[in-house]
């Protein structure tokens, strides 16, 4: 017994039980994000420095780490514990932004706390808060929601709550996110289809409403069905985006060679970084772009699934959650860049120039890594190294 036993030990304590695909994915967006937030920022030269938005770049990227490392170290079970409660610490600091005084107005709208030279974003903070929220709420009401329409409607008034915050700021760009990760994991959690369908007919006359109301809102829309109507005001950024796009051709014009950065398409290291991409590796690098957030959210969803067969339903639910909500920023932000939905502020996860985005992708990793070791070992003890079995 003893002889066997011995191997079994060595060996389980040098075989890794890191989602290596996962990893190396989102490495290979990272990587990606600094090369491209340093070709499209190089030119603006802040504070004198060309490097300055690279610098803000890879210190986002150090206190992400530094985060996800620490994360790392907390059991699922914890966050399942203290969900409903993470909930309203979103509520708080979305409450915070829009109080006189503390929250930043830039470009007029109000979305940050500045915090000596680091400004806060707290509706990033939320997205994570909020799958927490609605996968313990999954785990509790599991029979409600599946044969309830009340069960179904309770967590969206209370998500309607962050929806009425973000709104005021205004965000809508996370607003549709925070929703349809909502909705999804209804979905997924067992409501059944006839309420899913309905609450995303609601959900989708909701939105027309607030864009038809919107004049703002309204011309983002028109312009972006017609951008060549207006190239020089309301398509601009569209119409610059698209010309990248087209002098990248098959395999770019290559890299730190790429023109609209430079002179005309704005927000290049931010909500247009795909424009960027797209000119400089061309369709070949915009394919490997989605192929690489494709692995992202098909491991996440594996890990989901994981964790659903081993009964860990939390689990599964966050990995499902994350999975979708990065899933779909990401497909919203290049949508956006090539001119399938209409432009709206949102980063490229793990790629953009945006600190609080950094930081909560980061984060959102290393909770999926976490649930992987805890598929892998069945050890749910806080302290444990996710590297090791």
């Amino acid at each position: 017994m003893s002889a066997v036993a011995r191997p079994r030990t060595m060996m389980s304590t040098s075989v890794p039980s890191v989602d290596w695909v996962l990893l190396v994915a989102v490495l290979a967006l990272v990587g990606l994000g600094i090369v491209m937030v340093s070709s499209a920022s190089l030119h603006l030269a802040g504070s004198g420095n060309s490097f300055h938005y690279l610098g803000k770049h890879m210190l986002a990227l150090s206190l992400g780490m530094t985060a996800a490392l620490l994360v790392l170290q907390i059991p699922g079970k914890w966050w399942e514990r203290g969900s409903a409660w993470l909930y309203f610490l979103g509520l708080v600091l979305l409450v915070v932004v829009l109080v006189p005084g503390l929250g930043k107005t830039v470009n007029g709208a109000t979305r940050w706390v500045e915090l000596g030279s680091f400004n806060l974003q707290t509706s990033e903070f939320m997205k994570l808060f909020m799958i927490f929220y609605m996968a313990g709420y999954l785990v509790r009401r599991q029979v409600e929601v599946a044969h309830s329409v009340w069960g179904v409607i309770k967590p969206l008034l209370l998500l309607s709550l962050a929806v009425i915050l973000l709104m005021a700021q205004p965000d809508f760009g996370t607003t549709v996110v925070l929703l349809a990760t909502a909705l999804g994991l209804l979905f997924l959690g067992g409501a059944p289809l006839w309420q899913f369908g309905l609450l995303l007919l609601l959900a989708i006359l909701g939105g027309a409403a607030l864009v038809v109301t919107s004049p703002y809102r309204l011309e983002r829309v028109t312009s972006f069905l017609n951008p060549w109507a207006d190239p020089l005001n309301s398509g601009y950024q569209l119409t610059q985006a698209l010309i990248a796009f087209g002098r990248g051709e098959w395999t770019g014009v290559g890299l730190g060679n790429g023109i609209q950065k430079q002179f005309y398409l704005p927000e290049a290291h931010t909500d247009f970084i795909m424009a960027v991409i797209g000119e400089e590796f061309g369709l070949a690098g915009t394919l490997a772009v989605i192929a690489l957030f494709s692995i992202l959210v098909w491991r996440a969803f594996s890990i989901g699934a994981a964790a659903e067969s081993r009964q860990r339903r939390f689990s599964a639910y966050v990995s499902y959650g994350i999975g979708l909500w990065l899933g779909l920023q990401a497909f919203i932000n290049i949508g956006v860049n090539v001119g399938l939905l209409p432009t709206k502020g949102l980063t490229l996860p793990f790629v953009s120039y945006g600190s609080n985005s950094m930081i909560i992708s980061c984060v959102a990793v290393a909770v999926l890594l976490r649930i992987h070791w805890e598929n892998r070992t069945g050890d749910e003890r806080a302290g444990g190294m996710p590297w090791r079995a």
